[in-house]
């Protein structure tokens, strides 16, 4: 019985990292992610001998004819690897404490397997991301600034987690270059760097993440471009485009204009009911936007928000460092 174990749960494993080493492969996902399944599968090879195999008893399996609906549905490729992942961790611990009866060096094996398997999901599914992302507080959304660099560098000094770098009316190869000084920048502040609109752009200067407007590229294409791993934030402005963002699979929402902005001319502001419609209801980071400055800020954080986005507040600020610094002590505080 316990061979026949050990032979089935092998298969689950390494199965289930096939699965996650082909969205790799095909999906753009980091090479040494890609590199850590190969040499997985490979182990988990080596120790599949024929003893186990020759234990198989397929007609004979119980399990073999066992199924739940839920296997047959799957949201997304993101969805696909997740579970996967899950499979394999499921395999591997039973192999490590089945294995402790016949075949020691296996359990050792597997123990140190499932610690791997944890951090490539980590690494591989962008949960470090996430984990930062679902921290920040204060998100800058740049404009066109001559000395747009300085600004972003003065706030991050001070603490800012996030950065957007939109860049409406430049050339491609404008928006790549100072894409690439951001990209520089916000590595050494250890803050997440997101591109406005352009999946090409975000990609070619390493971006943590793209944001997509409502008529921008959908959301299933780009994370067909982008791979498991990279944020893909929406914007959003009223209760039906935040949950079929979250049924897409967006990272985090942007939730406004709550107030009128130049930055979006044209568009009614959503006002604060929004606000806390989202933060009720919608079960990502959300980031109230448009409008938000010293003077309102007390009203949006009552209203539920407990993350927002700025633009003019930050970039035309007399000092963004000591903006931003108030900004975050008050977001931290509240």
């Amino acid at each position: 019985m316990v061979l026949r174990i050990l032979d089935a749960n092998l298969d689950r494993a390494r199965e289930g990292v096939r699965v996650v080493e082909e969205w790799l492969r095909f999906g753009g996902g980091p090479g040494e992610s890609l590199a850590e399944c190969k040499a997985l599968r490979q182990q988990l090879g080596r120790f599949h001998t024929e003893r186990l195999r020759a234990a198989r008893d397929t007609p004979h399996d119980p399990g073999t004819g066992l199924e739940h609906p839920d296997e047959g549905v799957r949201s997304s490729p993101l969805d696909v690897v997740r579970v996967n992942f899950a499979r394999i961790q499921e395999a591997l611990r039973v192999l490590e404490e089945y294995a402790k009866l016949v075949q020691p060096d296996l359990a050792a094996a597997a123990k140190e397997w499932r610690y791997r398997v944890y951090t490539l999901e980590s690494t591989a599914t962008g949960g470090d991301l996430r984990t930062r992302l679902a921290a920040a507080r204060l998100y800058l959304v740049t404009s066109p600034h001559p000395e747009l660099i300085e600004i972003v560098e003065h706030a991050l000094a001070v603490g800012l987690p996030l950065v957007q770098l939109r860049e409406k009316e430049a050339p491609a190869r404008a928006v790549l270059d100072i894409a690439l000084r951001l990209r520089d920048v916000t590595l050494r502040h250890g803050a997440l760097f997101i591109v406005n609109d352009r999946v090409d752009l975000a990609l070619a200067c390493g971006a943590d993440g793209v944001h997509l407007g409502q008529e921008d590229l959908p959301l299933a294409r780009a994370r067909a471009l982008m791979g498991p791993r990279l944020l893909i934030g929406q914007s959003t402005h009223a209760p039906a485009e935040a949950q079929q963002a979250v049924a897409d699979g967006a990272d985090y929402l942007g939730v406004g204009p709550v107030y009128a902005t130049p930055t979006k001319q044209g568009r009614t502001p959503v006002g604060l009911e929004y606000v806390r419609h989202c933060r009720e209801s919608i079960e990502r980071p959300g980031f109230a936007i448009g409008g938000i400055d010293r003077s309102n800020l007390e009203a949006v954080i009552a209203a539920g928000a407990e993350r927002i986005a700025v633009v003019r507040a930050i970039m035309a600020a007399e000092d963004p460092g000591r903006t931003t610094a108030w900004f975050l002590e008050r977001l931290n505080r509240g």
